[in-house]
């Protein structure tokens, strides 16, 4: 890990140093409650005051607004977290890229298309007339289906599968084990027999799209299930046939959503939620962990609560009224007891 000046990390990353402070030595990063001299953290949130003030770094990012007194350098910044990710950038140990070529383990079609610098690591399948754009890397195992389109500057982890007539933009990364796809889940009990029903239709994954690992994305019955741009899934999401992931969402871990159902532009589905089909899920919406989404979601809503998910504040008062429920037993027990006296008289 290398060592260097706070002036050279804010030439890097775009922050301002105090110029007697320029020199001071920096050899690593750390939360606040690990750092220890030498190192830079930040302070982002405030229920991390206390953990603020008592950390052993030398620096720390903090929000402009930042106004206590603590032992470690305060260095004001717009967005602590945001700034302290370049930081990241600059002490994180890098593996080289794979050299462009093919590796002589891999099987590519005669007919398939390689855009320029394309690296293909070992054991990769690329199938009939598929297309890989320029400086794209495939890592070992990756198979890629017949009339499959892969954009430039795109990176495939180990062992991702993309099924045929699938579409991947430009600049995506696709972390071990995604499944892109697969057939979704589609059945029809017919003389007591479940059969199969064909699903015919593709994913398109739009530019800047990220999806984590082991995460799996079926295609459409007809049409296209579609992740659109700058969209962040998460590992072991399910997305079902035919649904939308508007621009610049995110889906978090363990999440499944059923077919056809929509999420708007700039939403956030945290861990666990699960999402019925043929719902939409507007604009702006955060639905919190282990929620359940049956209906509609207008724009701009908080949603919370399992096994169906309310409003933030109205889930908020259910639990108020829940909290104040061993009271209320108790009132009405007197109340009875008052009542069975006067029935007695």
């Amino acid at each position: 890990m290398p060592s260097l000046t706070l002036r050279e990390i804010a030439d890097a990353v775009g922050i301002f140093i105090p110029e007697q402070h320029e020199a001071t030595v920096i050899h690593g990063i750390h939360s606040l409650e690990a750092a220890g001299s030498g190192e830079l953290s930040f302070f982002a949130n405030r229920k991390y005051a206390q953990q603020c003030r008592k950390s052993k770094a030398t620096a720390i990012l903090v929000p402009n607004d930042f106004q206590e007194s603590i032992e470690a350098l305060a260095i004001p910044v717009e967005n602590p977290s945001a700034s302290f990710a370049k930081v990241i950038e600059l002490f994180r140990p890098t593996d080289p890229e794979p050299e462009p070529g093919i590796h002589p383990t891999a099987v590519v079609s005669p007919s398939a298309q390689l855009g320029d610098g394309v690296s293909i690591g070992p054991a990769v399948v690329i199938s009939d007339h598929a297309e890989v754009g320029a400086g794209s890397i495939l890592m070992s195992g990756c198979h890629v289906g017949r009339s499959v389109r892969i954009g430039a500057g795109c990176k495939l982890y180990p062992n991702v599968v993309i099924r045929e007539h699938c579409q991947i933009g430009n600049r995506c990364a696709l972390q071990p084990g995604v499944v892109i796809g697969s057939d979704g889940f589609g059945y029809e009990l017919v003389d007591g027999r479940h059969q199969k029903i064909d699903q015919v239709g593709i994913v398109q994954i739009d530019d800047d799209v990220e999806i984590g690992a082991n995460t799996t994305i079926d295609r459409a019955r007809f049409g296209r299930t579609w992740i659109q741009e700058g969209a962040k899934i998460d590992n072991l999401v399910q997305i079902a046939h035919n649904v939308v992931i508007g621009k610049h969402s995110i889906v978090v871990a363990l999440t499944g959503i059923a077919g056809s159902a929509s999420v708007g532009q700039y939403s956030v589905i945290a861990g666990q939620v699960g999402v019925v089909g043929h719902v939409k899920i507007g604009n702006q919406v955060i639905v919190a962990a282990k929620s359940g989404i049956s209906k509609d979601v207008p724009d701009g809503q908080t949603m919370w609560g399992s096994p169906v998910a309310t409003s933030l504040r109205e889930m908020k008062e259910r639990l108020a009224h829940f909290a104040r429920l061993p009271k209320l037993v108790d009132r009405v027990k007197a109340l009875e007891a008052k009542l069975a006296a006067l029935e007695k008289e």
